[in-house]
């Protein structure tokens, strides 16, 4: 990933020139290793790589040439894998969806740490042609002033050698079927959320400490990873600051921080308080606060602070997290941080939960990177993403039995004054949901003037309304349709044979009652329904997201299997019928 190729270099030029020209502008590059004409230099890690691209490419003349950097990526292993840089910073992630499903079908999308003001992705595609395309395509492509640059970029998993099979005994099983144990599993791995707080610019060096002597004593004492994103927004007034380990230790860590600060302040006069500022991913601030604020007043009243979040219009598309403000004394700041991450790691652990939850039940769905929405819905933390960067999302990949899977039908309700912001300029936004889902997406005529809500009507796959819905919740929230204290719930009605709605009440209303405890959705079967002209009737689903969800999933299971058990009964009928 690391190795960049340099080419129309002159001939003159040796290696103790390119290391000269890259101190100069403060890059960071390894060994340097020349040919006739082009070279190739080592980079520690791949936010150095961008740098040394974005700085030289095309921009630095060397002995009257103007040199060309990119990737050295090899044509074997030219696989899926491209880096697109120069991202416009103000572009919307659904119209970068659309551009990349232009070309092909995409598997994973993953935000990169840089310095630069623009954006940089790297795009898993499908296969190897559709990424060629891409490459083809989008290199240059013009956004107002900004012209993207493409790359490919080494296939980690294209470059490993198939993993040898199993050696089978003689009787033809493995080795492990004879009772010879590799060992205990390992144990499962921690989920890493980390701490992420806000400090003034003039205390990072304090914090630093001389040679890193301070830095370093407290990464040891609290055995924690800190990384001090000192290079990022250059001349803004704070710095974010990433902590990486347990609990204890990020509360640790973050104390002894506090100390640094007070002290320095002290020591420099510093007049100004300095409160202890949190950074939380907007998804997880509503259950933080809590119902009606009741969970920050708790926290307030038992930890002697005074906390406050910064609001929804500071969120942009690259910074989805929010500053949470907590003023008080160390101690009390310590004691609240304790409380503070406790509620945002049970919503990670939460979210996490349902998610995988949802992989379960749409089988196909690939959920390793999480986060395929815009904002609004709850999204996992990047453990390595500087503050304004946008957390990497995942498209789905469909299994071939997902392709050819039964088209549903969902009305969706939302806000009649959220449908300018689903429909869009010239319907442009809901032109490009319906790409990115692969579902057909239209809003029914309202049903009279004062009419609240309108019907969203979606067609497609299990996975196109996953996708198409949960961009609708998170439209909803990005928009502020629903206050910051809310969490968007709608309701959505499908259709089910009206011989299987039994089915779904359960007798004595005991399977509807048992799908609202395990999906914690409102789940409705209106009675003294009138089945329509294919003889189905309206479940009613209210609820936020991932609990709509899989409500829907699990309602549907129980109609596949009212079918299966139909049909099963009518083929007994029919063979009893031949006997006789």
């Amino acid at each position: 990933m690391n190795k960049l190729y340099i080419g129309n270099l002159s001939s003159s030029v040796t290696a103790a020139d390119l290391q000269q020209l890259c101190e100069q502008r403060e890059l960071c590059i390894g060994q340097v290793l020349l040919k006739s004409g082009y070279g190739f230099v080592d980079c520690p890690d791949e936010n150095a790589a961008i740098r040394v691209i974005e700085t030289l490419s095309g921009k630095v003349e060397l002995h009257g040439k103007v040199i060309e950097v990119d990737y050295s990526v090899p044509k074997k292993q030219r696989s899926r894998k491209i880096q697109i840089r120069n991202i416009p910073p103000h572009l919307q992630w659904e119209v970068l969806d659309g551009l990349l499903a232009e070309h092909g079908t995409v598997e994973n999308v993953e935000q990169v740490n840089t310095d630069s003001e623009t954006a940089v992705v790297n795009v898993t595609y499908e296969t190897k042609e559709h990424a060629k395309i891409a490459v083809e395509k989008l290199n240059g492509h013009q956004f107002e002033r900004y012209a993207l640059k493409v790359s490919y970029i080494p296939d980690e998993e294209a470059m490993q050698p198939p993993a040898p099979r199993a050696r089978r005994g003689p009787g033809g099983r493995s080795s492990r079927d004879h009772g010879h144990s590799p060992g205990p599993p390992p144990p499962p791995k921690q989920l890493d959320v980390p701490l992420r707080i806000l400090v003034p610019t003039q205390f990072v060096g304090a914090i630093i400490g001389k040679e890193g002597l301070t830095i370093k004593n407290i990464t040891q004492q609290t055995q924690s990873k800190i990384d001090i994103h000192r290079r990022e927004n250059a001349g803004a007034a704070e710095k974010a600051i990433t902590i990486h380990s347990t609990a204890e230790g990020c509360t640790a860590a973050c104390q002894m921080i506090l100390k640094i600060m007070h002290k320095e302040a002290q020591e420099t006069k510093f007049a100004e308080e300095i409160p202890l500022k949190i950074l939380a991913h907007n998804g997880f601030v509503g259950r933080l606060i809590g119902k009606e604020g009741r969970n920050l007043k708790k926290m307030e009243q038992e930890t002697e602070t005074k906390i406050t979040i910064s609001p929804l219009q500071d969120l942009t598309l690259y910074n989805p997290e929010r500053t949470i403000t907590v003023r008080g004394s160390i101690e009390a700041c310590s004691k609240a941080e304790v409380e503070i991450m406790k509620k945002l790691r049970e919503a990670y652990e939460n979210d996490l939960a349902a998610m995988n939850q949802q992989a379960n039940l749409i089988p196909g769905l690939n959920l390793n990177t999480l986060g395929i929405f815009s904002s609004g819905l709850p999204v996992l933390p990047s453990t390595s993403r500087p503050r304004g960067a946008a957390s990497s999302y995942s498209p789905f990949v469909s299994s071939p039995s997902q392709q050819t899977s039964e088209q549903e039908v969902v009305h969706l309700f939302i806000p009649t004054q959220a449908v300018g912001a689903i429909i869009g300029k010239k319907g442009q936004q809901i032109k490009q949901l319906s790409k990115f889902a692969g579902a057909s997406i239209k809003i029914a005529p309202p049903e009279g003037p004062e009419a609240n809500e309108r019907m969203v009507i979606i067609i497609g796959s299990p996975e196109a309304q996953f996708k198409a819905q949960g961009r609708i919740y998170g439209k909803l929230k990005e928009e502020n349709f629903f206050s910051p204290k809310e969490e968007v719930k709608l309701e959505a009605n499908i259709k089910v044979p009206s011989s299987a709605a039994g089915r779904v009440i359960g007798k004595g209303g005991k399977t509807v009652n048992e799908l609202q405890n395990i999906t914690c959705a409102e789940v409705i079967v209106p009675r003294d329904q009138t089945p329509d002209d294919n003889d189905e009737v309206i479940v009613k689903i209210i609820g936020h997201f991932f609990a709509s969800q899989t409500a829907q999933r699990k309602i549907r299971e129980i109609v596949q299997k009212a079918k299966h058990q139909e049909q099963k009964q009518q083929a007994g009928g029919i063979a009893s019928q031949r006997s006789k």
